[in-house]
C-alpha cells in the first residue's frame, strides 16, 4: 500500500543495544535501587549477589561496565578484580564500599579499576564513572 512505512509491513528497523552495565553486590536492596536507576537513564541492567554467580553467568563477556562491591561473603570484589584480570579480561570495574580502607583503595585503582566510590554515594558521581568507563571500553 503507497504511503506504508517498512514498519507498518512488519520489517524491524535494528537498534543498536545499549551497554550492558552488571552489578555485583550481595546487599539486595542496594543492588536492586542500583538497577533501577542504571536501568532509568537507559542502560541494560543485570544484578548479581556474589562474585561467583556472576563469574557462573553468561554475563562475563557481554559486560560493558561492572559495579563490584568490595566486602562480600565468598570472593571479594578485589578477588574478582584479580580474577578477571588474570583471564585477560578487559572489564573497566567501578568499586563502591561502605568501608573506609585507603589500601584497598589504591590497590584497586593501580590494578586498573575505573573508580571507588564510598557508600553513600551521589547517583551522579556513579553516572558519571559509567560513563567514563563506557569511553574507556
Amino acid at each position: 500500500m503507497k504511503g506504508e512505512s517498512k514498519l507498518e509491513k512488519g520489517e524491524k528497523h535494528p537498534v543498536p543495544s545499549a551497554p550492558l552495565i552488571s552489578i555485583v553486590d550481595d546487599d539486595e536492596a542496594l543492588r536492586s535501587s542500583l538497577e533501577d536507576l542504571i536501568r532509568s537513564v537507559g542502560f541494560r541492567v543485570q544484578g548479581f549477589s556474589s562474585a561467583e554467580a556472576f563469574l557462573r553467568s553468561n554475563q562475563v563477556q557481554t559486560t560493558d561496565c561492572l559495579i563490584l562491591d568490595v566486602r562480600m561473603p565468598g570472593m571479594t570484589g578485589p578477588g574478582l578484580q584479580r580474577y578477571l584480570r588474570s583471564k585477560s579480561t578487559d572489564l573497566p570495574i567501578i568499586f563502591i564500599t561502605a568501608y573506609e580502607n585507603p589500601d584497598v583503595r589504591d590497590q584497586v585503582l593501580e590494578a586498573g579499576a575505573v573508580a571507588f566510590l564510598y557508600k553513600p554515594f551521589y547517583e551522579e558521581d556513579l553516572l558519571d564513572a559509567i560513563n567514563a568507563a563506557l569511553e574507556i571500553r
